[in-house]
């Protein structure tokens, strides 16, 4: 999962898993209504990373470019070098894909809301979650409760950890509540302008840790919280 060995300045990319190229069901229409209405997307082939970015990982692209910490940084809650990195805004999660890009030369990024959600599936149109339409007896989350190591949950189908449990995920698209009115067929990219930004996945901060791969949230690009963090993409 780590990035940069400090010892050599060699980079190690986090791993990575090809999410083939096709048609899938997006959205959902019993639950919130910025799901709706349901609609068949096609996504071109990209990557995803396995994990979101750790603490660990995060802490190498501080200690390479000089940028400031998140707050919660030195929460000792958040101490683990495999929890998720938490209180990064938007911006934040750019300038790490940036940097990954820069360093590696291949194109990192953050997924698109579409990419995240077809992920999340796992292959699987037909039920809520990565792992079935069925929460886990022990769903319950809050502020009192653990941030988990990455791999508490998962893997789908896909590969793909965390998908439900953990953190919000910062996607790449502004957030527009009736969007999927709208949106293209073919490799949506979000509304060209807005005041928040798509996050995906779980808050373990909530009353239930877990979220539905339909599941929508946002937050303005510059706000941080101790339950939001990223995973990269890759083109």
């Amino acid at each position: 999962m780590s990035v940069v060995d400090s010892s050599n300045g060699q980079l190690f990319e986090p791993e990575m898993v090809i999410i083939p190229a096709g048609w899938f069901q997006m959205g959902g229409n019993q639950n919130a209504s910025n799901e709706s209405p349901v609609h068949q997307v096609w996504l071109s082939a990209f990557q995803l990373a396995i994990y979101p970015v750790t603490r660990g990982e995060y802490v190498r692209f501080l200690k390479a470019t000089g940028h400031l910490p998140p707050p919660y940084w030195e929460e000792p809650k958040f101490q683990l070098s495999d929890q998720p990195v938490v209180g990064t805004s938007w911006y934040d999660a750019i300038a790490y894909c940036n940097w990954m890009a820069s360093e590696s030369r291949k194109g990192y990024r953050l997924p698109t809301e579409a990419e995240r959600e077809k992920s999340a599936q796992g292959g699987k149109m037909d039920q809520d979650y990565p792992f079935g339409n069925s929460l886990p007896v022990d769903c319950r989350g809050g502020r009192d409760t653990e941030l988990k190591p990455v791999g508490s949950e998962g893997p789908n189908d896909y590969g793909l950890f965390n998908m439900s449990e953990g953190v919000h995920e910062w996607c790449a698209d502004w957030f527009q509540a009736d969007y999927y009115v709208e949106s293209p067929a073919k490799n949506p990219k979000g509304p060209e302008c807005g005041e928040r930004r798509v996050a995906r996945g779980g808050s373990w901060r909530h009353r239930v840790r877990y979220a539905r791969c339909a599941a929508r949230s946002a937050l303005a690009p510059d706000k941080t919280f101790s339950d939001f963090g990223f995973r990269c993409a890759l083109s």
